[in-house]
């Protein structure tokens, strides 16, 4: 088995592989980034589809949240009104009550406000006799 021999210069032989070489390379980079586009393009893809899903979610949430805070406003402006009405009326029957019972009233009003002066004489002693 002879092999030709060829007349060609060394340097000429190295020089055809590195272009050689350097063809492969860039057709590998290429290649690489081909494959880069097309997975990047896919997660694109999919981050733009979980958006228009979730959109039409976030937005109903939103919506019962807000219906939600309505309705607990509105209950507490209901509850508050009810407060203020039965206040009233506890304070017109108090009234009612003075001006059909005067003594009596009196009498309840000076007990009440006896019982209140020992609560508070009681308390103050503890309270000095803590320090």
């Amino acid at each position: 088995m002879n092999t030709p021999v060829t007349n060609k210069p060394l340097g000429q032989d190295v020089s055809n592989f590195a272009d050689h070489a350097a063809d492969s390379a860039s057709s590998a980079i290429r290649s690489t980034q081909n494959v880069a586009n097309a997975a990047f393009d896919r997660l694109n893809d999919k981050v733009d589809s979980a958006r228009e899903q979730a959109a039409p979610l976030i937005n109903r949430l939103s919506t019962q949240a807000e219906a939600a805070a309505r309705r607990g406003a509105d209950m507490v402006k209901e509850t508050s009104a009810q407060l203020r009405e039965k206040a009233v009326r506890a304070q017109d029957s108090t009234v009612g009550y003075i001006k059909d019972e005067p003594v009596k009233s009196m009498l309840i009003a000076a007990a009440t406000g006896a019982a209140l002066m020992a609560l508070v004489s009681l308390a103050s002693r503890s309270h000095r006799r803590d320090y």
